[in-house]
C-alpha cells in the first residue's frame, strides 16, 4: 500500500488520480505513526520550504520520515516534497531539511543564465512549463527515452553533494539537478502527476519497485 503524506502544503488529489488511473490505490495519510503501515511513501509539496518545515514539525512528522527512511522503504519526493528531502534551503534565510539526501536547496541564478539568440526572450523564474530530463540508468526510468519532457514549476532547485545521487538534469539557463536517488530515498523537482503519459510511466516504474 502507497500511503501520501498530507501535511497541508501538497495538490495531493492530482497526485492521488495520477495512482488511480494506474490502477493502484492510494491513501491520504496524515497520522505520522501510522506511516510504517505502509509499503512507500509519497512526499508531495506546493509553496514555500520553511513552511513545509513547520507543518512537518507541528505535525510530528518530521522524526516519523526519518525513521521510515531508516527502515529502508521507499520514499519519493515530489517538487517541494523532493527539496524537503534535503539537509537544508536558502528560500526566505536558512532552514534545515530532512537531511536524506546531501545538499541544499538554492535559488535560480539568473547571472548564470546563458541566451543562445539575441531574438531569444530572457528566461524567467520561476521555470515553470514543459522541459526535458536528461536522466541516467534507474528503476524509475524503464523503458522511457533517455530524454523526455515533464511539467515543471519551481523557482528553487537542488544542489546535491554526491553526484552518485542525480538521476536526473534539466537545463533552463544553466544545468541544474531535476531527479535524485540515494537507496530507498527519492526525488523529482517536476510533477510526474502532471506531466501525462511520460509521468504516469515513472509512477508505475516506481509502484513496480
Amino acid at each position: 500500500m502507497i500511503a501520501i503524506v498530507d501535511y497541508n502544503m501538497g495538490n495531493l488529489a492530482s497526485v492521488q488520480n495520477a495512482f488511480t488511473k494506474l490502477g493502484k490505490e492510494t491513501v491520504i495519510e496524515s497520522d505520522p505513526s501510522k506511516f510504517k503501515e505502509y509499503d512507500k511513501l509519497i512526499l508531495p509539496g506546493v509553496g514555500a520550504f520553511p513552511d513545509a518545515m513547520e507543518h512537518l514539525k507541528d505535525r510530528n512528522m518530521v522524526t516519523a520520515l526519518r525513521e521510515y527512511a531508516a527502515s529502508g522503504k521507499y520514499i519519493f519526493g515530489i517538487c517541494l516534497g523532493m527539496q524537503l528531502l534535503f539537509e537544508s534551503s536558502e528560500e526566505f534565510g536558512k532552514h534545515e531539511g530532512l537531511g536524506l539526501i546531501k545538499g541544499n536547496v538554492i535559488p535560480f541564478d539568473t547571472n548564470k543564465f546563458e541566451v543562445s539568440s539575441k531574438n531569444e526572450l530572457p528566461l524567467k523564474v520561476p521555470h515553470m512549463g514543459w522541459n526535458r530530463m536528461f536522466t541516467s540508468q534507474h528503476p524509475l526510468f524503464k523503458d522511457l527515452d533517455e530524454e523526455h519532457y515533464l511539467y515543471f514549476v519551481h523557482t528553487y532547485h537542488v544542489n546535491c553533494t554526491n553526484k552518485e545521487d542525480i538521476i536526473g538534469r534539466t537545463n533552463y539557463g544553466y544545468e541544474f539537478t531535476s531527479a535524485v536517488s540515494h537507496g530507498n530515498i527519492m526525488g523529482f523537482q517536476p510533477h510526474p502527476e502532471k506531466s501525462h503519459k511520460n509521468g504516469l510511466h515513472i509512477l508505475e516504474n516506481f509502484i513496480s519497485l
